[in-house]
């Protein structure tokens, strides 16, 4: 029984691979966007897909949400999950981290846990590691982007961080850094400026430094995170989305020419991950934040910037989501902008739960159209293919 389960598995997994990694399902989802629905004739071969990949909904679900957890031990229910083959990654704060090797350890439960699942890629096991204020391991990038960009040489001031990034994340066993900010501050104390998170003020010193980051690191084999597309450059000091709703009233132009210069840069350097801000920006979309948005995320990212890898949500328990209801239901709305990963970023492993469940009976249902979700799918799965 034991041997026959096993040899189930790792058909499942043979297959799934194929599918997803290799992406034969591209032609059926890879060109449509989150918002288009499924024809006639290829919701049937969407669903032979799933049943081939012996992926049920909620496993599919899963491949688009991160899990956080509290403290310092990974708590049993996030193993459970992670083994059903029901998650994609986990972000880790300061409070998950006393050391280096006490954080390498919970690493390892998590791999462990992935290795006994139906889903053949690694987790995606990722933190904050911008440098200077803003890291959660000891150690490099030391220099803030501000001081990066203050520097003589800022490009080669950025690489050299880039490189120290990955290799300390990597040491530990993660494989994504949600860095680099290419937000690019207007006023000195800013929101983005307080804490030296901005490379400049000056566009092509963010874009110079910010490809010489995303390059480095990627180089050491850790996935960079370009943020907050499309910039929270323009917020005041009191305007932050993580305590209430924001709304950045800057003019297409300046968007353009200013808050999303770094980005084509970015883009040709590779950058694996993009994550949305949860700004309202009204000469782009006037009713929904950045990251729930499909004339963000679909028009202007992947539309006129032609970016074709993952997005991932910045908290999805952010205060300036408070109107758009529950964590599941704003994770249904961005997966319906075109969102790919949701990160459920409260420390508590049920908000990760109830995400999958959500996103699971969205896709059941037709409310999230098939062919966008397994486009999606197959994003994040073709990412992690490339990660250890």
């Amino acid at each position: 029984m034991e041997d026959a389960q096993a040899q189930s598995g790792t058909g499942r997994r043979d297959v799934l691979r194929k599918l997803l990694v290799l992406g034969a399902a591209a032609p059926l989802a890879g060109a449509l966007s989150g918002g288009q629905a499924a024809t006639a004739q290829q919701r049937p071969a969407l669903e032979r897909i799933r049943a081939q990949a012996g992926l049920s909904a909620q496993q599919l679900a899963g491949q688009r949400v991160i899990f956080s957890y509290p403290g310092l031990t990974v708590p049993a229910a996030l193993l459970q999950q992670i083994t059903a083959g029901e998650a994609a990654g986990v972000i880790f704060f300061g409070e998950n981290i006393s050391g280096d090797a006490q954080i390498a350890s919970a690493v390892s439960q998590l791999r462990q846990a992935q290795q006994q699942s139906p889903v053949p890629s690694p987790l995606l096991l990722m933190t904050d590691q911008e440098g200077g204020l803003v890291r959660r391991l000891p150690g490099a990038p030391v220099m803030s982007e501000k001081q990066i960009g203050q520097s003589a040489n800022p490009a080669t001031a950025a690489a050299q961080a880039g490189t120290g990034a990955g290799q300390n994340l990597a040491s530990v066993g993660m494989n994504v850094n949600l860095a680099p900010v290419l937000d690019v501050f207007r006023k000195s104390g800013n929101f983005i400026d307080q804490f030296q998170r901005s490379y400049s003020s000056k566009a092509p010193t963010v874009t110079s430094c910010g490809q010489a980051f995303i390059t480095a690191q990627q180089l050491t084999g850790v996935a960079a995170t370009a943020k907050h597309f499309p910039g929270l450059g323009a917020a005041t000091r009191s305007q932050d989305t993580d305590t209430g709703p924001v709304t950045l009233k800057v003019s297409l132009a300046t968007l353009r020419s200013t808050d999303e210069a770094p980005y084509p840069a970015a883009i040709s350097a590779g950058v694996r991950l993009i994550m949305a801000s949860w700004a309202i920006y009204p000469a782009l979309d006037a009713s929904f934040p950045a990251g729930l948005s499909t004339a963000v995320i679909q028009g202007e990212l992947r539309g006129r910037l032609g970016y074709q890898g993952v997005t991932i949500t910045d908290a999805l328990e952010a205060g300036a989501l408070t109107a758009f209801g529950t964590s599941a239901q704003r994770a249904v709305l961005a997966a319906q902008a075109g969102m790919d990963l949701i990160l459920c970023s409260a420390r508590d492993v049920t908000q990760g739960q109830a995400v999958t469940l959500a996103l699971a009976s969205a896709y059941g249902s037709g409310q999230l159209n098939p062919a966008g979700f397994t486009a999606a799918v197959q994003r994040v799965t073709a990412l992690r293919g490339t990660l250890h």
